[in-house]
Order: structure tokens, then C-alpha cells, then sequence
């Protein structure tokens, strides 16, 4: 799920909020009124479109999805097999499906979504060849097939006279035609789109009637407080301001990506890695989680892992460096850097250890690096800052930089570019290179799994990136809303189907 933008207010904004908080605690807090109606804060239409949040699972079924223990669970695909090398699945569909204006979903309809998927200028997955066996058969095949949770499927017989190079032009998203368990009933511009429970769905009949997708910019939080949502998913930055107001209730994902400072490893700064140690043991990351309001259940690891691996909370190759920056200081003088003016910055043949860190002007970024800049200012390091905003961080990523706050995702493609062979960071390790090669080329989650667990080994030993924090998607619910959980069901746009509202105050 997409997080919102840090919220920012001045003085009338921030007086608004304040006032709405005392009203809706002094008097009745108008959620209680919408009985059966659940309103979602969304930015605007644009999150609606598919590639965009998962607002489309409300409306669209996914082959499965993950029940409450992360485990997959079937929708629209009933049950499934794979080859020997996990590339190719055969999804078996249930034929008790239909879309809203009657026509049953079929085999036809994943096909062409995926051939559709993989137009120019559409959102890809790469998926190579999706084969129709029957009207309740398909055969996908991919390199990483990686889509069983996330993707959903659209009605062929709606779509397939329509351009494919107007894809995010198409009507139909506004008026979309589902099969899931909600179905739409209208759409006010640049106010709201609002769903009713499914009549039609193949499963029980949603407890929630009804749910409106308020468009409502950068003001989620406003409204949230003011009692006009039940549901937003915002950042970190707001979780203390939230969790102290009993209306409501926190919930986080489960964090496949993290904060992290890519070290440029060619760097003459960078380029021991007893320094790069050094440098990791002089920030205490626990803190900074704590600071953030992350939950502990969760610790920060020195090397990726894979999704399964963070479900079941195994990462023993990859676990953290302590803070130690006693430890810090011994390594960077047994390493020449020596403060020997006296300045505060330790020095090494007349340079001094100072560099720039270049840092994604996104939610808790900045944040995190005036902390970083703080704790390396204690054992003798000078970090500048300079902000970049999203648009420019790839350019940027170029081997422009001495080190860049960033984030740090998971999947093998993310490791491929910032650490394989072609990577833009400087890092050479053909012992990395070889293990991301065959990551790369399995899709044997086993084996992914094995080779997450060498590439840690690794990564823990030579750091060419220091993991600073998890970036958790947060998810904020009025109490009434139950049925979400930590971390398996945090997303409600996902999970509507297994909520419901409770009257209680």
C-alpha cells in the first residue's frame, strides 16, 4: 500500500486540526453515525488506477491473496501447481465467479489482463506466456513469478476493443466493472467514489455495506481527526500524534524495504571496509526506531531478506551490528583516521572525514539524517546534507555522490541494480555478484531463500550500505473498524472483505 506524504501544516492548518480533535472529543464523534458505511481517505482518482495502491482489490480478485499468518490463501484461482523450477503455474479458477453485468470470469480474462500487462506503456510483471487450457484453466509462466498476491484481473470482453496506449485514460477506471467483494456505485469528481457490498460475490457477503473513497489531497490527517474518515494510511512521523487519541487504533506491514546509506564504495573515504564498520557502529539503530515509533517486533537487519524470511522472522545471517561507538572509534584510528587538531574531525594524511550525503526528501528521511549526522559527529565524522527530491534520485544515482540516504527494497531486481555487476554505487564483490547472479535466476523460493542467506553473509561483512531503519506501511482505523491486524492484515484496502464495524463506543 502507497504511504502519504509527511504531513506538513502552518498555523491556520495546524489550529484546524487541533480544533477538530477537541470537537470530536468534547461532543459526538460523527463516525459513529455512518453505521455500516466505512469512508477511506484516498489523495485523489489517480489512486484508483491500477499500479497505483491496492484500492483495486476492493472491486478486482487476485489469483490469492495472504490470509491473517501471511500464508496464501485462494480467490479467484481455487488451487494451483508448479514445475519442478518454480516458473510455471497452473492455476485451476473457481466458476462460481462473475463480473457485476453477469458474464462469469474465466481463464480468458487472466490471460488477456496479462497480455495486456505487458503492452508498452502498461504497468509489466513480467510475465512471458500465459496459456488457456479450459474457460477454468491457465498456465503462466515466468522468470520470477511473483504475482499470485498482487496482481488483479479485468473482464475481456469490456477491455479488449480499447487502446492499450490509452490505458490510463480509459473510462472504465472510473467506472469500473468488478468481480470482487465490493461493487461500484458511483463517481463524484474530485469528491469521492463510493462501493457497495457485493450481491454477487462468490463468497459471504461482506459485513461492511458500504465504502467511500474520499479524495482528499494532502489532508488526510485533518480529516482523519476531524472524524470525516475511518481509514488512512499515512507515515511514521504521525504514529505518536495518533496512538495518543483513543479513537483510534496502529497498524504496520509487514517491512520489506528499509532506510539505508549507500556507501560509494570506490569512494577513498569508503573504500576499506573496517571503516564502513566503523561507521555502522556508531549509529544506534535501535534508537532511531524508537525515535520513528516502530514497533519492536521487527528488528533491523544488515542485509535483505526475502519475503518469506521476514514472515517467519528468520534472519540470523543478516542480524544487526550493534551501536558501539567505542568499538567505532578504535576501528577508524587502527584505520589512520585520527582527530590530531583537534577540531572534532578526525583526519588521515591531511584529509579530513568529511563527505556529503545526498538524502531522498521523502517522509522520514530527513529526519533520519539529522539523527545519522548527529550520532557520526560523536566519533569524529562530518556529514553534510543535501536534499534531493524523488524525481531526481536516479539521475542522481550515477556514481554522483559520496553516500545517499535512500531506501532499500528487498526483491532480487533491487539488489541487481545496487549491487550487481552493472551497479551505479561502486561496489565490487564478485563473491556478491555471483550469489545475485543466481538469485536472479532461480525462482525456487527455497532456493531464493538459501541464497538471501549467503548474499547476508556477505553484505554483513563488507556493508556496502548501512540499514538504518524498516519503512513499515501504517495503516490508521478508527476503533469502530475491526478486523485488521499486525502484520499480516495492516492493509485495509486489501482486507475490507474481513471487516467489520463495531457500534461499541
Amino acid at each position: 500500500m502507497k504511504a502519504w506524504p509527511r504531513f506538513f501544516c502552518d498555523g491556520v492548518t495546524c489550529a484546524a486540526v487541533i480544533f477538530a480533535f477537541t470537537a470530536c472529543r468534547s461532543g459526538e464523534d460523527p463516525a459513529y453515525a455512518r453505521d455500516s458505511t466505512v469512508v477511506m481517505a484516498v489523495r485523489d482518482v489517480r489512486d484508483i488506477l491500477p499500479d497505483a495502491v491496492s484500492l483495486d482489490f476492493l472491486f478486482f480478485l487476485p489469483l490469492a491473496t495472504q490470509d491473517g499468518r501471511g500464508e496464501l490463501e485462494g480467490r479467484l484461482a481455487r488451487s494451483w501447481e508448479h514445475s519442478a523450477d518454480h516458473k510455471e503455474y497452473t492455476f485451476h479458477l473457481r466458476t462460481d465467479v462473475r463480473w457485476q453485468d453477469g458474464v462469469p470470469t474465466t481463464a480468458h480474462d487472466v490471460k488477456f489482463t496479462l497480455d495486456l500487462l505487458s503492452e508498452d506503456g502498461v504497468p509489466g510483471f513480467g510475465i512471458e506466456k500465459a496459456t488457456v487450457v479450459d474457460d477454468s484453466t491457465v498456465t503462466i509462466r515466468a522468470e520470477n513469478p511473483e504475482y499470485l498476491d498482487y496482481l488483479v484481473y479485468y473482464p475481456k470482453h469490456l477491455l479488449e476493443g480499447l487502446d492499450p496506449k490509452q490505458f490510463w485514460k480509459w473510462e472504465f477506471w472510473l467506472k469500473p466493472v468488478g468481480n470482487g467483494p465490493y461493487r461500484f456505485v458511483r463517481h463524484v469528481p474530485q469528491t469521492l467514489m463510493e462501493f457497495e457490498a457485493n450481491p454477487d460475490y462468490y463468497g459471504a457477503k461482506p459485513r461492511i455495506d458500504r465504502v467511500i473513497l474520499k479524495f482528499v489531497g494532502d489532508a488526510w490527517l485533518a480529516e482523519l481527526l476531524a472524524g470525516n474518515v475511518d481509514i488512512a494510511s499515512g507515515d511514521l512521523a504521525q504514529v505518536s500524534r495518533i496512538v495518543r487519541d483513543p479513537r483510534f487504533r496502529v497498524y504496520y506491514g509487514i517491512p520489506y524495504a528499509a532506510y539505508a546509506i549507500y556507501w560509494r564504495t570506490d569512494h577513498p573515504l569508503f573504500r576499506d571496509a573496517r571503516v564502513r564498520r566503523a561507521l555502522t557502529l556508531a549509529i544506534d539503530r535501535p534508537e532511531l526506531a524508537r525515535r520513528l515509533n516502530l514497533p519492536s517486533w521487527s528488528p533491523i537487519t544488515d542485509a535483505p531478506r526475502t519475503f518469506r524470511q521476514s514472515r517467519r522472522g528468520e534472519f540470523p545471517e543478516a542480524q544487526a551490528l550493534p551501536y558501539d561507538p567505542e568499538e567505532a572509534r578504535r576501528i577508524l584510528e587502527a584505520a589512520g583516521w585520527v582527530d590530531r587538531d583537534g577540531d572534532g574531525v578526525r583526519e588521515r594524511e591531511g584529509r579530513p572525514f568529511r563527505f556529503t550525503a545526498k538524502v531522498w526528501n521523502e517522509h522520514q528521511a530527513p529526519q533520519l539524517a539529522v539523527y545519522v549526522q548527529d550520532y557520526l559527529r560523536r566519533v569524529g565524522v562530518q556529514m553534510e546534507v543535501v536534499m534531493l527530491e524523488d524525481a531526481l534520485m536516479w539521475k542522481n544515482l550515477t556514481g554522483d555522490f559520496d553516500a545517499l540516504l535512500f531506501r532499500h527494497n528487498a526483491g532480487p531486481e533491487a539488489q541487481r541494480r545496487n549491487f550487481g555487476r552493472e551497479n551505479r554505487t561502486g561496489y565490487r564483490s564478485p563473491a556478491a555478484f555471483d550469489v545475485i547472479d543466481r538469485i536472479m535466476a532461480t525462482a525456487d523460493p527455497d532456493e531464493k531463500d538459501r541464497l538471501y542467506g549467503e548474499l547476508a553473509k556477505i553484505f554483513r561483512a563488507e556493508l556496502p550500505l548501512t540499514r538504518l531503519v524498516w519503512k513499515p506501511d501504517v495503516t490508521f482505523v478508527h476503533r469502530r473498524v475491526r478486523g485488521l491486524s499486525t502484520p499480516f492484515r495492516a492493509d485495509a484496502n486489501t482486507n475490507m472483505e474481513n471487516l467489520w464495524v463495531d457500534g461499541e463506543r
